[in-house]
């Protein structure tokens, strides 16, 4: 079974929907996630109108890529936020997609609540029929407070659901958790479904995530791990740059299209 590869739309924050979409299919690439991350990367999002979501899944179509994920992030830890987390699973169903992403808070935005594990794990235990009605698997990101394969292993264990895995995050270990990913996938590898694929530069509190072999994370190492547990899951490429963002629409293309080169170099099949 060949492994998915696809890019995160995020990649193209302040940019359209549309012109992440033929960016990343110009680049090689047949599979993307679709970003839904309120206040921050709005590409599709549960308020636009239907003819709206139905222009993005014929756009998908007219380039040959599928939605297979969607970045829904919202803060699991607030149940206010549930219902809003139900209707991005709603829409992840809409396009098709396996998998629906989230980290434990709300990424971008001021988190609003905070949880013990135990009450985290109940408020996601709380999701598990809508997971199961729309045939999705929830894969919870490394991201602020729960950055290392150790923290999120723990709470995935806890909930205890083949529905519920980890979606590692290959920079925001470093740039959160202050650990490389190299090592601390040893943490979780039995839990981990899905991967951001993202790269950092710069100092390790430092926003600086370029392009794939243009930072110090050491992928290599990542891969062969990963081979040799059989672990086949999605790769995400993710890039987010520095902290004044991609000069334009091009620079972000340029940076899509070297990530392709640096996976297929590595072996990988678009």
């Amino acid at each position: 079974m060949n492994r998915i590869i696809g890019v995160n739309s995020n990649c193209y924050h302040g940019y359209s929907v549309e012109e992440s979409l033929e960016g990343i299919a110009a680049a090689g690439f047949h599979y993307v996630e679709l970003t839904a991350t309120k206040g921050w990367t709005e590409h599709v999002f549960p308020d636009q109108s239907f003819e709206k979501l139905c222009g993005v899944k014929d756009k998908l179509e007219q380039l040959n890529l599928i939605p297979f994920s969607m970045s829904g992030h919202c803060n699991l830890m607030d149940t206010q936020r549930l219902p809003d987390f139900v209707m991005n699973m709603r829409m992840a169903h809409f396009f098709g997609c396996q998998y629906i992403v989230s980290s434990i808070g709300e990424a971008h935005l001021k988190d609003n609540a905070t949880a013990s594990n135990e009450l985290l794990a109940g408020n996601i235990r709380s999701l598990l029929p809508e997971l199961e009605k729309y045939d999705l698997t929830l894969v919870l990101e490394l991201h602020g407070d729960h950055a290392t394969g150790t923290v999120m292993k723990e709470i995935v264990d806890l909930v205890d659901s083949p529905r519920v895995k980890i979606n590692y995050d290959t920079a925001n270990c470093v740039f959160y958790g202050d650990v490389d990913a190299a090592d601390d996938v040893d943490t979780c590898m039995e839990d981990i479904a899905y991967l951001h694929l993202k790269d950092k530069a710069g100092e390790r509190q430092e926003w600086n995530f370029p392009a794939l072999g243009e930072g110090y994370v050491d992928f290599e190492t990542i891969f062969e791990k990963l081979a040799k547990a059989n672990n086949n899951s999605p790769f995400s490429l993710e890039i987010e740059f520095t902290q004044a963002g991609p000069r334009n629409l091009e620079e972000i293309n340029e940076a899509v299209r070297t990530s392709a080169a640096y996976l297929k170099a590595h072996g990988f099949t678009l």
